[in-house]
């Protein structure tokens, strides 16, 4: 887990089911939004989904890993995929136990987008059974392996509506998405010095240039995406898009450096400042929530 899936990744984790929580309260109805021990422990089933993502990732990348990365810990055998088989049966059970307890131990609306969740990673893990053609064309790749981000962040919003708002939760699954995919690109992108024959990125298939364009434009629509939703929750003030347009200052400055002199450096900068991004983006929704509504413990 130090290696592939650090602890520090769940303060995002974490971040990212929050807000997708409280905004599941905030559409559902009015009032004031909630925290409770329930809340608390629907953590450990969003915890569970993305190391499900890292295990299913870790089994289908096994033989392409042995070949460019054998010291890492599961290619040189001190972890091996039977550990990680059960590791990852354990994080299923517990987003099934989770997705149940939230619908009262039926299969209702929690466990029912839950369902999706599982159907669409699952046919991620066996990518889609067309692996080999699919593997040819890194857009298409990500795209169908990016659409798992909204479904999983209306399944967190459902969890706290207590129904399923598809409607209403569109902007929160398009900011999941666009985030999502733009820090995808820009840790697929590489320095001249990383990239490997066995190994595909976007600066290969677009250059660097054109790898950091798309970045930057899928990073203008994650902020006009989080511009609506400041707009659907009431939020007038200017300081808060001035918070909003202070993210991207960083990733900004880090992509213009990157493509003047594309190297290593300049790729984990750009990781970096569109993680920072992604981050703000969320703990920005979350305080304009918390802001407008309140937020009480209701154990």
């Amino acid at each position: 887990m130090n290696e592939r899936f650090p602890p520090s990744h769940g303060v995002l984790f974490l971040i990212m089911y929050v807000t997708a929580l409280l905004f599941g309260q905030f559409v559902a109805g009015a009032g004031a939004l909630s925290v409770s021990v329930q809340g608390l422990i629907g953590f450990a089933g969003a915890w569970s989904f993305f190391l499900m993502l890292r295990v299913f990732d870790e089994h289908k990348d096994y033989d392409l890993d042995l070949l460019n990365h054998p010291e890492r810990v599961l290619q040189s055998g001190k972890v091996t995929l039977g550990h990680l088989k059960v590791l990852g049966a354990g994080a299923i059970a517990t987003q099934a136990v989770v997705s149940l307890w939230f619908d009262g131990w039926t299969v209702g609306p929690v466990t029912q987008c839950w369902a999706v969740v599982i159907v669409w990673s699952s046919l991620m893990a066996k990518e889609f059974f067309v692996g080999e053609w699919l593997e040819k064309r890194l857009v298409l790749y990500a795209l169908s392996h990016m659409v798992v981000m909204p479904m999983a962040l209306v399944w967190m919003a459902t969890m706290g509506a207590g129904r399923i708002e598809a409607a209403d939760f569109a902007l929160l699954a398009a900011l999941s998405f666009l985030s999502g995919a733009a820090f995808e690109v820009t840790r697929k992108t590489k320095g001249p010095e990383e990239e490997r024959d066995t190994i595909q990125s976007y600066s290969q298939v677009w250059g660097a240039r054109g790898a950091a364009a798309i970045v930057a434009v899928l990073l203008v629509g994650q902020a006009a995406v989080e511009v609506l939703l400041l707009k659907t929750i009431a939020i007038a003030h200017w300081g808060w898009y001035a918070g909003l347009a202070a993210t991207f200052v960083l990733p900004a400055a880090a992509l213009a450096k990157y493509v003047q002199a594309p190297s290593t450096k300049g790729r984990e900068a750009n990781e970096g400042g569109v993680s920072m991004a992604m981050l703000g983006a969320y703990v920005l929704l979350l305080a304009a929530m918390i802001a407008v509504r309140s937020i009480v413990w209701t154990g």
